[in-house]
């Protein structure tokens, strides 16, 4: 059985674990107001927020409902638009928005305002209501009418009590009293743990959009719950970020941004606020996707990978040799990933993050690129770079490492360095741009690299002119 609040009722069923949440919710429990767009993660129009308790206080995450499996809700509270309803009004998100004239046809607005409903439980005080809706798309409205409403929410939050929030948030009419309650009633449930058999499915943003119906008639090895391959660790110089680690978990965690001084910046290139939540790296790897964002990310880290078997015993490789072919990659039926590993960057490394699509945010990428860069009396002790949409893997350049270690750092090297770079890439003519368009932004992001990183020692208009 599993077993979650679902707004303020206590549900147990014997549904299939592997329906998605969106169709539990619309056609088992008949609540119609989470909306049916897109199917695959990037409208919006599905928005819940989905509840944890953490140390006696829920914790809420707006996702896409869309590609959730419904197993992934066991032990949490989920909440749906019904279930942000006021008894005699509408709550602050539904009011802002009508006082801006933020809704025509009404479609997207459930998701929209449960977003910012999300927006209105988190304590960040370094994101905006627009970054909690970067994922919910409007026809209608051209978002001016609707980024207002947000304002006006970033306003009335200004006075919240983050001591007293959950109250604060009743008393000032953003969400219904029964918000007081969850806390004590997420102690007492008791959620099944399933077995361990079937298809292997952490959060589902990749194989929902493709599989959602196959995998509602399939036994389910949901993995988003096994505690074993959550969390970032830091040891001995060595970060450590187990498999179900998502993007948000990264973006937020401070030794990290100490580490990465622009992890935020890079981090808002990758998906949506939604897709963030849920997107686990360990998925993220196994999608073997060649522009797979944070594949690129730890490939310039020259990250390690832990691989686990059924029977427990390990066992570890670069994560370089992971992927060995078109979504091909070294991991057998018996096996999950369990974490990946990095050396901590030291005072002279640097390191770069860069991505080009057809959106700034929300894409998938026609190239990105990853660079780690260590310098030492303006000689390059070491080098790691990868580039995705080059080639039919995430591409590590070994050439052009072997190249720039121990030559001095200037236009010239990078010039030649440059060179050697296009000898190692095979980017083919697509969707996303035509081969030699790729070649193209391969080598840009190469020098973007060394620009973005040094600017005194690396000059754009010499770059160019040569």
């Amino acid at each position: 059985m599993i077993h979650f609040i679902l707004n303020n009722q206590t549900i147990r069923t014997s549904e299939n674990s592997g329906i998605t949440l969106l169709d539990f919710i619309r056609e088992n429990q008949q609540l119609k107001g989470t909306k049916i767009g897109c199917r695959e993660g990037d409208c919006g129009a599905c928005t819940v927020l989905a509840g944890e308790l953490k140390d006696k206080n829920t914790v809420y995450q707006s996702i896409t409902s869309c590609i959730s499996p419904l197993g992934n809700a066991n032990g949490k509270h989920i909440v749906t638009v019904e279930g942000i309803n006021l008894p005699k009004k509408l709550n602050w998100a539904q009011q802002a928005m009508t006082n801006n004239y933020a809704t025509q046809c009404g479609f997207c607005t459930p998701g929209f305002v449960v977003s910012m409903i999300g927006f209105a439980l988190e304590n960040n005080k370094n994101k905006t209501c627009n970054d909690a809706i970067s994922g919910n798309i409007c026809r209608c409205t051209g978002y001016k009418s609707i980024e207002k409403a947000g304002l006006e929410i970033e306003e009335k939050l200004q006075q919240k009590d983050d001591n007293h929030q959950i109250s604060w948030l009743i008393k000032e009419g953003f969400i219904p009293n029964y918000f007081e309650t969850i806390p004590d009633k997420l102690e007492k449930l008791q959620p099944e743990i399933f077995e361990k058999t079937g298809i292997k499915v952490a959060n589902g943003t990749d194989l929902y959009v493709r599989y959602a119906d196959q995998m509602s008639e399939e036994n389910m090895h949901l993995l988003a719950g096994e505690m074993a391959l959550k969390g970032i660790s830091f040891s001995k110089g060595v970060c450590t970020l187990g498999a179900n680690t998502t993007a948000t978990e990264i973006n937020e965690n401070k030794k990290l941004q100490a580490l990465f001084p622009k992890l935020k910046q890079f981090m808002k290139l990758i998906s949506s606020e939604q897709i963030r939540n849920m997107g686990t790296i360990g998925g993220n790897f196994v999608n073997a996707s060649p522009i797979g964002d944070m594949s690129i990310f730890f490939l310039a880290l020259n990250s390690t990978v832990t691989i686990q078997k059924e029977n427990g015993t390990e066992r570890q490789i670069p994560f370089q040799s992971f992927h060995q072919n078109y979504k091909v990659y070294d991991l057998k039926e018996d096996e999950i990933l369990k974490n990946i590993s990095f050396k901590v960057p030291q005072a002279n490394d640097s390191f770069s993050f860069e991505k080009v699509c057809k959106r700034t945010h929300l894409d998938i990428a026609s190239v990105n690129s990853a660079a780690r860069i260590s310098l030492k009396n303006n000689v390059i002790m070491d080098a790691h770079f990868s580039f995705g949409g080059v080639a039919a893997v995430p591409k590590y350049v070994h050439k052009t490492r072997a190249f720039l270690i121990g030559k001095e750092i200037n236009n010239q090297t990078v010039k030649e360095a440059a060179i050697i770079l296009q000898s190692e890439i095979a980017p083919i003519s697509d969707v996303r741009g035509t081969s030699d368009y790729k070649r193209l932004l391969a080598k840009q992001l190469f020098f973007a690299h060394f620009i973005e990183l040094f600017p005194t020692k690396v000059q754009l208009q010499k770059l160019i002119a040569s």
